[in-house]
C-alpha cells in the first residue's frame, strides 16, 4: 500500500508507475475522494468541539435550549461520522488497488520477452548423446510417479520417491545449513492463513486471487510460498533498529492453481499445484532495500553455483514484475532436456508495500517507521530437482548427484532400474 500522502504529492508517477505495470488505475478520481473524506474529516473535528464546547457551558441542570442543542450537535455528529467512516473505508480500497510503482533502474517492458540477461554463470554442458527431459529420467531411476499422482489427486502433482525423497532432503539441509550461518532463523511456518492476511500482502489485487486455493468453509487460503505467512509473522509490530536486518529462512509446501497456463508445462514437475520450497524473508531499516537485494541474489547465485548448475540472471521489467514488487531478478537454470533456461529462482524488493499494509514498523529513535520488506527463494525443490536430473544425466540413464549432496545423500549417483 502506499502512503495517501505520496500519492497526493506524486500523482503522475503513481500513474505511471501502474501504466508502466500495465495496470489501470484511477488516480484522478482517488484524489476526490480524498478531498471528500478530508472534508468530512475537518467537519467531524468541528461538531466534536461544538459538543464538548456545548457540554463544558452547561452547568448545574441543563436548560431545554441546551439539550435540544446537545441533540442536534449528536444527530449531526453521528450522522457525519458514519459517512466519514464509509468514506474512509472507499478510499482504502482505492488506495490497496494501486501497485507499487518500480524502482527507477528497472527498464520499461510490457512482458517477460522484454526481461534482461544480466549475467550467466558456467557453460551448458555439451553431450555426447541426446539429454532426456527430467520425467522420462524420474521415471527410469523410480523416482518420479505422476501416473499414480494423476489418479489419485488429478493433473499436476506428482509422487517424489526413493531417492528423490533423499535429494529433496539434502537439498533443504544443503539451503538451511548455508542460511542458517549467514544468521537466518529457520522457521517451518504454517501454510493456511487468513484472507485478511493475504489481502494485506498485496497479491490478491489484478486477478492475484484466481490463482490461490481458497477453503470457503474455513475462510482461509493456502499459501504460494513460505513468504505468504512468515511475511505477517510481525504485523502490527514494531522492531528496535538493531533488531535489524531481520532474516528467516522458510521451508514450507506451497500451492498454487495455475490458472491461466493449461497447455503449459504439462510435463513433469515444471508447473505443479502444490511443490516444496525454502524461502527467504528480510526485514530492513528504509534505504537499505537496495543492497539487501543484491545479498538475497548473490544468497541464490551461491546455492546454484554449490550444485555448479549452470544459469542466467534476468532482471525483470516493468510489465513482469507483478502487483507488489519493486524491482525483481530470476535465476533461471539451464535445461538441457528442455534445450532452454527456466526459472527455478526470484527475489524482489517490496520496499515498504508490504509493511504499510500489515502495519509493520521499527523504532529509529524518536521516529517510528515502515520497515522495507524482501523476499528470495533459496530452492524451489521441485524445479532444483528438474536442473540436477537434466545436467546430471549419464549416458546409462543413471544420475549422478552433485558433490555438494553427495554425503548428505549417501551416494554419488542415482542408478536405473530399467
Amino acid at each position: 500500500m502506499l502512503d495517501i500522502k505520496f500519492i497526493r504529492e506524486n500523482p503522475q508517477l503513481v500513474k505511471q508507475g501502474a501504466k508502466n505495470k500495465g495496470i489501470v488505475v484511477d488516480i484522478d478520481n482517488l484524489l476526490k475522494i480524498d478531498e471528500k473524506f478530508r472534508a468530512l474529516d475537518a467537519s467531524v473535528q468541528k461538531l466534536r468541539e461544538e459538543r464538548n464546547t456545548n457540554s463544558s457551558q452547561i452547568k448545574g441542570k441543563p436548560t431545554k435550549e441546551q439539550i435540544k442543542k446537545g441533540q442536534e450537535i449528536k444527530e449531526k455528529l453521528e450522522k457525519a461520522e458514519k459517512e466519514l467512516t464509509e468514506k474512509q473505508s472507499e478510499l482504502k480500497n482505492l488506495v490497496l488497488e494501486i501497485p507499487n510503482p518500480p524502482k527507477n533502474d528497472v527498464k520499461i517492458g510490457k512482458d517477460e520477452s522484454e526481461n534482461d540477461v544480466v549475467k550467466k554463470y558456467k557453460e551448458p554442458r555439451k553431450f555426447i548423446f541426446k539429454p532426456k527431459d527430467h520425467l522420462e529420467l524420474g521415471e527410469a531411476l523410480d523416482i518420479l510417479d505422476v501416473e499414480r499422482a494423476s489418479r489419485v489427486s488429478g493433473a499436476r502433482f506428482a509422487y517424489l520417491k526413493n531417492d528423490g525423497v533423499l535429494l529433496e532432503l539434502a537439498l533443504v539441509q544443503l539451503a538451511m545449513k548455508t542460511l542458517i550461518k549467514e544468521g537466518f532463523t529457520p522457521v517451518i511456518p504454517p501454510t493456511l492463513i487468513k484472507k485478511e492476511t493475504m489481502k494485506g500482502l498485496g497479491y490478491m489485487e489484478n486477478g492475484g486471487e484466481e490463482d490461490m486455493y481458497h477453503l470457503e468453509k474455513d475462510d482461509l487460503y493456502l499459501v504460494g510460498t513460505a513468504e505468504h505467512s512468515i511475511v505477517p509473522m510481525h504485523m502490527g509490530e514494531v522492531f528496535d533498529k538493531k533488531e535489524l536486518p531481520k532474516r528467516y529462512v522458510a521451508f514450507s509446501s506451497a500451492y498454487r492453481r495455475e490458472a491461466g497456463s493449461y497447455g503449459k508445462d504439462t510435463k513433469g514437475i515444471i508447473r505443479v499445484h502444490q511443490f516444496d520450497k525454502v524461502e527467504m524473508v528480510s526485514y530492513v531499516p528504509q534505504g537499505e532495500d537496495d543492497k539487501e537485494h543484491d545479498y538475497l541474489l548473490y544468497i541464490e547465485e551461491k546455492l546454484f553455483q554449490l550444485l555448479e548448475i549452470p544459469y542466467q540472471v534476468v532482471k525483470m521489467c516493468t510489465g513482469d514484475l507483478g502487483f507488489p514488487a519493486a524491482r525483481k531478478y530470476d535465476i533461471e537454470a539451464w535445461m538441457p532436456g528442455q534445450n532452454k533456461y527456466r526459472e527455478v529462482t526470484s527475489v524482489s524488493t517490496i520496499t515498504d508495500f508490504q509493511s504499510r499494509r500489515l502495519n509493520i514498523k521499527y523504532q529509529d529513535g524518536n521516529e517510528k517507521k515502515f520497515v522495507n520488506i524482501l523476499n528470495g527463494t533459496a530452492f524451489a525443490i521441485g524445479r532444483t530437482i528438474v536442473a540436477i536430473l537434466e545436467n546430471y544425466q549419464q549416458e546409462d540413464g543413471s544420475v549422478e548427484i552433485p558433490k555438494v549432496l553427495q554425503n548428505i545423500v549417501g551416494k554419488s549417483v542415482i542408478k536405473s532400474i530399467k
